[in-house]
């Protein structure tokens, strides 16, 4: 008969060639996994799992769109399963690897791959975008607001719109400043763009200016900050960047979605098809921490709470973007 500390052993090497054998990966967006927003809540979601599970990941920063479809195609090659792609952009090429790899899990951000083997991840970004609109609107007080957008698409149209919609929601006649950064992927990386876009914004009246502009938004609320006025972060939670001068960030969370997929494939209960994660599934949502608690006034914090209660009930319907071209705000 085996000893108990001889079958413990054997247990443990089994779960340890179980978890050698499963091997999960992630493909970024344009802007690199430290971008601290989107790709970074990808990164961190992604660590969360190999920290709770011991298990290891592989990821790669792609550097033009071109290695889009090598990344992929190399990490199914090479027997990683889950694939995961971060971004819209990578969408025809996860539909052209997944195809050629049906037996490998892969899932996209931001894009709907309809695929027997492939797992789409959607937000709301309107409804999150409403919330902090609220918040940046009760800030202003009778100032103005902004907006930067990173790469000039539908997605970013939708956030812009949702912030314009809770701006309103405050105070009807009160002006969003809009400008998107360019219409390539190279405008989710520019710092400098997205300071100087900014700057023109609040030289206009801005008090408040959100990004939704992945690594340019670094760009934009560091210029808010030089000016003494107040940004809003994106994506994941940007508060710490300049304590006191980050009002809030929009939490997209892409991490939980990352770890989530990581997990099920892991566990066995992968699924393909589509889900769309908003407040009511907790896909989205803003930040309130130790770096902007003293911004956030009780009135604040209640008016953006009853908004998301109202938006989570069904009562107010924020509008979308991708949905129906136009912002009727």
């Amino acid at each position: 008969m085996r000893s108990i500390s001889a079958l413990a052993t054997g247990l443990a090497l089994a779960a340890s060639a179980a978890a050698a054998e499963f091997r999960p990966a992630i493909v970024y967006d344009l802007g690199g996994k430290f971008d601290r927003s989107f790709n970074e809540a990808a990164f961190v979601g992604a660590e969360r799992f190999r920290e709770e599970t011991g298990v290891a990941f592989r990821d790669f920063e792609i550097q033009n769109d071109a290695q889009r479809e090598q990344a992929l195609r190399r990490f199914a090659r090479d027997g990683f399963d889950p694939v995961v792609a971060i971004g819209f952009s990578h969408a025809n090429a996860v539909e052209r690897v997944a195809t050629e790899f049906p037996d490998t899990r892969f899932a996209i951000v931001d894009m709907v791959v309809d695929l027997p083997n492939v797992r789409s991840i959607l937000f709301k970004e309107h409804e999150g975008s409403y919330l902090v609109g609220i918040l940046a609107a009760m800030a202003a007080g009778e100032g103005q607001v902004g907006f930067v957008g990173g790469m000039d698409i539908p997605l970013i149209r939708k956030f812009a719109c949702g912030y314009v919609g809770g701006a309103k929601s405050v105070r009807s006649d009160i002006t969003v400043f809009q400008n998107m950064t360019g219409t390539t992927g190279a405008a989710w990386n520019d710092p400098a763009r997205g300071a100087e876009l900014a700057t023109s914004q609040i030289n206009q009246g801005a008090e408040v200016v959100y990004h939704a502009a992945g690594g340019t938004g670094v760009g934009v609320l560091q210029a808010a900050a030089d000016a003494g006025k107040l940004g809003i972060g994106v994506d994941s939670n940007q508060n710490g960047l300049h304590p006191g001068q980050v009002l809030t960030s929009m939490l997209k969370r892409v991490d939980n979605a990352v770890f989530q997929t990581f997990m099920d494939a892991k566990e066995g209960t992968f699924e393909p098809g589509f889900e769309v994660l908003g407040l009511a599934e907790g896909g989205v949502g803003w930040a309130l921490d130790e770096h902007n608690e003293a911004l956030i006034t009780d009135e604040m914090k209640a008016a953006v709470e009853a908004a998301a209660a109202a938006i989570i009930a069904g009562e107010v319907v924020v509008h979308d973007y991708m949905s129906d071209s136009s912002c009727p705000y």
